[in-house]
């Protein structure tokens, strides 16, 4: 799945080349890369004229475009009940056959890619396999603020209790904590 800045760079293509080529303004092209619109929303004739331009079906232009987005703890759920399903080494092929690391983190979704990234590299710790160099890019990349479980801030919540929180840090997983993300359990799921 190719976002609109991953076709430009694959193709070596710059905004300014494609609006050109496509006859959509410089600016609407900048905005769609840059989140500030959506290409699901523009017209037809917009993104009629821009896979055409880049040699590529509507279809294949909008897929990574299409997907909704679910909150975060399903999201941390469903890839934690699909390494039970899986297993470690099948889901760490599919995760990086597919780059869903890289989709994710291109359509914005920051706390889903990272979160997925350090699955893989705490995953690369305990099976002793290389991390992939293709996401050191993005090992560099940090949550601006920490992201907790749901139940870790209704205990600290119903407690009255910011201690809570500071043992939950204290029992993360390092390779989420790398990310700002406090995470102790990937394989205690129902």
């Amino acid at each position: 799945m190719m976002t609109l800045k991953r076709l430009l760079d694959e193709k070596k293509m710059t905004q300014y080349r494609l609006a050109k080529h496509s006859g959509v303004p410089y600016t609407t092209i900048n905005d769609i890369i840059n989140g500030a619109s959506k290409l699901e929303k523009c017209s037809a004739e917009t993104v009629y004229r821009l896979a055409k331009s880049l040699d590529i079906t509507v279809e294949e232009l909008l897929e990574p475009y299409m997907h909704k987005r679910v909150s975060f703890e399903l999201y941390k759920s469903n890839v934690c009940h699909k390494l039970k399903e899986d297993g470690d080494i099948p889901f760490l092929i599919e995760t990086f056959q597919t780059d869903k690391i890289r989709t994710l983190y291109d359509r914005n979704w920051h706390p889903e890619s990272l979160y997925l990234l350090a699955m893989t590299d705490y995953l690369c710790k305990i099976n002793d396999i290389p991390v992939p160099v293709e996401y050191s890019d993005l090992r560099k990349c940090k949550l601006k603020e920490p992201v907790f479980p749901a139940s870790v801030l209704a205990m600290a919540l119903a407690a009255n209790d910011e201690s809570v929180k500071s043992d939950a840090i204290a029992h993360a997983i390092p390779e989420f904590l790398r990310y700002n993300i406090v995470e102790s359990e990937i394989r205690n799921v129902i």
